[in-house]
């Protein structure tokens, strides 16, 4: 059963840092691309960045260039994503999913990031 953990998030001042971890059970992760992904109450459900199987691509959406970086272990089975100069615009729960560029399906409980001043 493919199974996710997300871990990491919290309650962060604008411009302040958060990284988070998604541990990953249930299938060949080294052989998957992965994605993140988040629930906001302004955009739902909104694709966040993908990486390759051997995390040698990454791809990003616009509002997170240049300030979120997503990675992967391959001998740990996680994935990572290291969010740095949070916005308010940023907050809600962060999921990994399956597959690049990819939302759905959602199979873990999430990570929630709060910010707040």
């Amino acid at each position: 059963e493919v199974q996710f953990v997300e871990s990491g998030g919290g309650l962060v001042q604008p411009g302040g840092s958060l990284r988070l971890s998604c541990a990953a059970s249930g299938f060949t992760f080294s052989a998957e691309s992965m994605s993140w992904a988040r629930q906001t109450p302004r955009k739902g459900l909104e694709w966040v960045a993908s990486i390759s199987s051997d995390g040698g691509g990454t791809t990003y959406t616009d509002s997170v260039k240049g300030r979120f970086t997503i990675s992967r272990d391959n001998t740990r089975n996680t994935l990572y994503l290291q969010m740095n100069r949070l916005q308010f615009e940023d907050a809600g729960v962060y999921y990994c999913v399956r597959g690049f560029h990819r939302t759905l399906p959602l199979r873990g409980q999430g990570t929630q990031v709060t910010v707040s001043s």
